[in-house]
């Protein structure tokens, strides 16, 4: 039997896609990439930029085990595919990110 819910997603005909995000919402944006000194200020500077300011208890960071490498994870207030596209764009050409979530 298929739901609402699997037909309205596609997944009932085998085609499944992600769910539609709703705008504007709280988005969790996850940066890792290479410890350095400035790795969280490019971080903030890349997102602030669609973003505007970013307050520090919306900023997360957590190191790796032997710190060589650091995950910052901030929230923004999204408003839409295009502003997320760009935001991820400009992370993923800092030299220092390795994946961005």
């Amino acid at each position: 039997m298929v739901s609402d819910n699997d037909a309205s997603n596609g997944a009932a005909n085998g085609d499944p896609q992600m769910p539609k995000i709703e705008f504007p919402c709280l988005y969790p944006i996850k940066v890792i990439g290479v410890a350095s000194e400035s790795f969280q200020q490019e971080i903030i500077h890349a997102i602030e930029r669609y973003t505007g300011k970013i307050t520090g208890d919306l900023i997360k960071v957590r190191p790796s085990k032997q710190r060589n490498y650091v995950a910052v994870t901030l929230t923004i207030a999204a408003t839409g595919e295009d502003q997320l596209k760009s935001i991820f764009a400009d992370l993923k050409a800092i030299s220092n990110v390795k994946i961005v979530l």
